[in-house]
C-alpha cells in the first residue's frame, strides 16, 4: 500500500441526518489513523439538529463558503468565508446556514479508541 491515499470528497459517503445538510467524514475513507478531515455543506437556514463535543479531541473549522452561526456552549458567534474556529475538547457546538449557506471544513486529532463524542439533541432549543 502506497504512503498516501487520494479521495474527492464526492465520493465519500454522505452522513447527514437529512436532505438539507451533507455531512462527509473522510477519515475512513483516506485510511487515516492521526487526522480527520469532514466538510460539512448546510443549505440556506439549515442548522445541525444536535450539538457536539468531544472528551479528547481537539477540532479546527474552517468556514470556505457562505455564513452563518456557530453555537459554541452558550455563545452564539457569526461567521463568514475564511474563518477559521479552534475549538477546545469540551466546548459543545453546532452551526446553522446563513441565507447564502454553509460549507464548512473540519479537522481533527486522532480519534480515541471507541471514540469520545458527546452528543446533546436539545443543543439549540
Amino acid at each position: 500500500m502506497p504512503g498516501w491515499t487520494k479521495k474527492n470528497f464526492a465520493d465519500v459517503t454522505d452522513r447527514s441526518p437529512d436532505e438539507t445538510m451533507e455531512w462527509r467524514l473522510s477519515r475512513g475513507a483516506i485510511r487515516s489513523r492521526q487526522v480527520g478531515v469532514s466538510r460539512f455543506t448546510y443549505a440556506p437556514g439549515a442548522r445541525m439538529p444536535f450539538g457536539h463535543r468531544h472528551r479528547e479531541q481537539e477540532e479546527v473549522y474552517v468556514i470556505v463558503a457562505g455564513s452563518g452561526r456557530a453555537k459554541l456552549d452558550d455563545e452564539i458567534v457569526d461567521v463568514a468565508e475564511w474563518d477559521v474556529i479552534r475549538v477546545a475538547p469540551g466546548v459543545m457546538r453546532a452551526f446553522e446556514a446563513g441565507p447564502d449557506g454553509l460549507d464548512v471544513l473540519c479537522v481533527g486529532g486522532r480519534r480515541p479508541e471507541g471514540g469520545d463524542t458527546e452528543r446533546d439533541e436539545a443543543f439549540w432549543t
